[in-house]
């Protein structure tokens, strides 16, 4: 798609909104009535869009409620301000943690009392009915907020769509399991809190979302890496089914997903306790916040956990046997997701011959030949070339699995254009970067900005926009992008070129397909 278009095609937008911008506010578009009381919120910097920030969904899990799933949230009388957010649930907060600059980070104070979310919507009325689109953060599931500076809903609620962004607890609150928590459980289960925290919030959609002008029938849920997991685990549980129509995976969709049994979950819990000193869930839960957070170097992984009550069953195994809710998907990854390390692409061209027959054994010479390292040079293009090709036939393949039981479309895209900055060079299409594009947010942040970047933003979010709308992100306008299974083997490139590109050269995809055919990325 050339740039020109895309750039008159922002250019229009632009001054479609001008009008919206010079109307002042009326007070009363800004009180809003859910379940649980009147809230008042604000107008954006478009004077057509409001938001409403700190709303909570789920009571405060705290005191007895630490480890348990949510309960529902109080009544209040009289208006509640949702004009501020509320705070970030328990994490550590950083800066920065390049690439990730200010504006992908968290920044706010902390609390176990964080079960809150964000609604934008520019819909004029209750009776509107527009599409919705809720947001469930990245950060490992470790940290993270709805509040996230990129995560600015207005544009996207300009473009029609009412934005949700939601807080879920991360870390040790959000997915800690232990024998005693399962005993207590009324379904047997424990670990899963944060997916727990999120089958919550869109229940919460369902009850409210059209007093915002929401419709509770159109609801997308998307999400960028542990939000993409996210996606995949609601995707996947039956506590989820009939609460989303559609799942938007960015860099999380792929062969091999993680889900720990309960009972090693379980075990993982009692080393964690142990290591608190705290011989009783009790005790446990006494201890505060600020003693539970710091990790320690004997804490283990925390993440999914297969329950038996929110997960039945492992992601893939669901999938291979049609059990998930049949949502249409949009998934892709970026070019350069393991850019964060400091050894991307520079890892000896000795040592990387090594590594690859220490990973794939006797196949090692097979890989070695396509992705050759006879010199240091040589070897960083394979490195990143090979990470490359194993991601996108991954994603392939789990569209295959996908589509042996599944009637709803799936779109796939590969992402390859780099932010602006002085560290461009180093960690180019980062993981997270196509983030401020989707949600065309470049103004929230500090970057040398061109034309090119804006067209592309109004680009990307009107893909993103057509399939929250109608599952479908072709448009008027929008370089075609097919649906997964037609046209062979490609994916849509998106960022510096708009169009089909192959997933992987013959070769190399007949090597990867053995190589997760064997079961060896396991």
């Amino acid at each position: 798609m050339r740039i020109a278009m895309v750039m008159a095609a922002a250019t229009a937008a632009v001054a479609a909104g001008v009008a919206a911008r010079t109307a002042a506010p009326d007070p009363a578009r800004l009180q809003v009535r859910v379940d649980t009381g009147v809230l008042s919120g604000r107008a954006t910097s478009d004077a057509g869009v409001r938001s409403f920030r700190g709303v909570p969904y789920a009571a405060p899990p705290v005191g007895p409620l630490r480890w348990r799933a949510p309960e529902p949230v109080t009544a209040w009388t009289g208006v509640r301000n949702a004009t501020a957010f509320s705070a970030e649930c328990v994490q550590n907060i950083v800066i920065e943690r390049k690439p990730w600059t200010e504006e992908f980070m968290a920044h706010g104070a902390t609390s176990e009392d964080c079960l809150y979310l964000n609604v934008w919507t520019a819909a004029a009325s209750a009776a509107e009915r527009r599409p919705v689109y809720v947001w469930l953060h990245g950060g490992g599931l470790v940290e993270g907020s709805g509040s996230i500076a990129i995560y600015d809903g207005e544009s996207l609620a300009r473009k029609g769509v009412v934005v949700v962004a939601v807080n879920y607890r991360l870390g040790v609150f959000g997915y800690f399991a232990h024998a005693e928590l399962t005993k207590e459980s009324p379904h047997h289960a424990s670990g899963n809190y944060g997916y727990l925290d999120q089958v919550a919030a869109l229940q919460w959609v369902q009850r409210n979302i059209a007093a915002f002008g929401g419709d509770p029938t159109r609801v997308t849920v998307g999400g960028q890496s542990a939000g993409a997991g996210s996606v995949h685990a609601l995707a996947a549980s039956p506590l989820a089914k009939g609460l989303l129509l559609r799942g938007v995976a960015e860099s999380g969709s792929g062969l091999g997903r993680a889900a720990k049994p309960l009972g090693e979950a379980e075990q993982d819990g009692m080393r964690f306790a142990a290591a608190r000193h705290a011989d009783s869930l009790a005790a446990l839960r006494a201890v505060p916040s600020s003693a539970l957070a710091p990790p320690l170097e004997s804490d283990p992984r925390w993440g999914a956990v297969v329950d038996g009550w929110l997960l039945p069953d492992t992601i893939d195994r669901v999938l291979a046997r049609g059990g998930q809710n049949d949502v249409a998907m949009l998934t892709g990854l970026n070019a350069d997701e393991g850019s964060s390390a400091p050894t991307y692409g520079k890892i000896p061209a000795e040592e990387f011959k090594k590594q690859s027959r220490d990973r794939f054994g006797s196949r090692a010479d097979a890989f070695l030949s396509l992705y050759p390292a006879t010199e240091d040079v040589e070897a960083s293009r394979s490195q990143i070339d090979g990470a490359r090709d194993q991601g996108l036939v991954s994603m392939y393949l789990w569209g295959v699995l996908r589509a042996k039981n599944s009637r709803t479309p799936l779109y796939t895209y590969y992402w390859d254009h780099a932010m602006p900055g002085p560290d461009r060079e180093v960690y180019r299409a980062f993981h997270t970067s196509e983030v401020p594009y989707v949600f065309n947010t470049l103004n929230r942040s500090h970057r040398p900005w061109q034309p090119a970047d804006r067209a592309i933003a109004q680009t990307m979010s009107t893909y993103w926009t057509n399939f929250v709308t109608s599952g479908d992100p072709n448009g008027p306008g929008l370089t075609s992008w097919p649906a997964f299974g037609r046209g062979g083997l490609v994916t849509m490139e998106l960022g510096d070129h708009f169009g089909t590109r192959a997933v992987a050269d013959a070769a190399q995809f007949e090597f990867f397909s053995k190589y997760f055919d064997e079961g060896q990325h396991r």
